[in-house]
């Protein structure tokens, strides 16, 4: 064993399984794909979520390395035509990531997530009037005192609060129009017995026009509805057909109709008001750029992927997802 593992055909062995991913990125970037795509160039290789601004006509998106931008998109925009991300603000929190983030479109101003990616110093939100930019408030809501916890996604209600899912304590802070800091929404539901499916818990969340929130576990795959206006009722949503396992960011397409991003990204239904729901479709996306988020432009679903390519101009993709069964 020894002397194969020192010999030329071993090394020969190692290049040919190297070469497999290198050639199938090449295949997948070189091909045509089989859906709509908007690309644009960006300054940075990573790019954790991005939202369709539909009054101003451009997309939302949050840098990985800090900060946030945007893409404008013209009415009649010509297919093909790589898009320039501008930056609006860049790495103003020292480095920390940029993470999820949503519209709220009654205020006129984008909520955003902030999160110290590697040195898990402290979490936060902040909000941005999305005509002047300006900083409506910035809010922590964890420091190193307290313990482990990681703001990943956010989503906000009709009064403006914000609800910020914590991916490492399993919890949910509930911020109100003001960023003032309101209080957790915690549940043992939150929190598998398996200590494995903790590395990565509570995850995507939207609000719910019945007046509720939606919330996928990403390595258990639960998803949860949380009765905001019931004591904040922690019930699992029970999947009669599908996973969600690895689910990331979400969207609803409609009432009954939810989209959760990942690898693959997959469209969820249900008829009971959320009570039960199953797997429809499935989409597969860039998978090599990864799938962590998804938007909703005219009625069209598009899959934002983390990693960017090319050099020295980065390109980043969206995605259309068209659901198979």
């Amino acid at each position: 064993m020894a002397s194969f593992l020192c010999s030329t055909k071993f090394f020969l062995l190692l290049i040919l399984l190297s070469a497999v991913p290198i050639a199938y990125i090449i295949h997948s970037e070189t091909s045509a794909r089989p859906t709509h795509v908007y690309e644009y160039h960006a300054h940075g290789w990573l790019r954790e979520c991005t939202k369709w601004d539909d009054l101003n006509r451009r997309f939302l998106v949050s840098f990985f390395e800090g900060g946030f931008g945007v893409i404008p998109v013209k009415e009649d925009q010509a297919t093909g035509l790589v898009l320039e991300e501008i930056t609006v603000v860049n790495a103003t929190f020292g480095k920390n990531s940029s993470l999820g983030l949503v519209v709220d479109r009654p205020r006129n101003r984008m909520i955003l997530v902030i999160a110290d990616v590697m040195g898990n110093k402290y979490s936060a939100v902040a909000a941005y009037d999305l005509t002047t930019w300006d900083q409506l408030f910035f809010t922590q809501l964890s420091g190193p005192e307290d313990g482990k916890a990681f703001a990943d996604d956010v989503a906000v209600d009709p009064e403006g609060n914000s609800y910020v899912t914590d991916t490492m304590a399993n919890k949910i802070w509930k911020v109100g129009v003001n960023g003032e800091l309101l209080y957790t929404i915690k549940s043992p539901l939150f929190v598998p017995k398996e200590w494995y499916y903790n590395l990565v818990g509570l995850n995507g969340i939207v609000y719910h026009p019945n007046g509720y929130l939606l919330v996928v576990h990403t390595l258990s795959g639960n998803l949860f509805k949380i009765e905001i206006g019931k004591g904040d009722e922690v019930k699992v949503v029970k999947i009669t057909s599908g996973s969600l396992i690895f689910g990331d960011g979400l969207e609803l397409l409609s009432p009954t109709k939810l989209v959760v991003a990942g690898n693959p990204s997959r469209l969820v239904e249900s008829s009971d008001d959320w009570e039960t729901a199953s797997v429809v479709g499935k989409f597969t996306g860039a998978t090599h750029r990864i799938v962590t988020a998804a938007t909703v432009k005219d009625g069209k679903v598009y899959l934002n992927h983390l990693v960017g390519m090319g050099y020295p101009k980065k390109k980043h993709v969206l995605v259309e997802a068209v659901f198979s069964s």
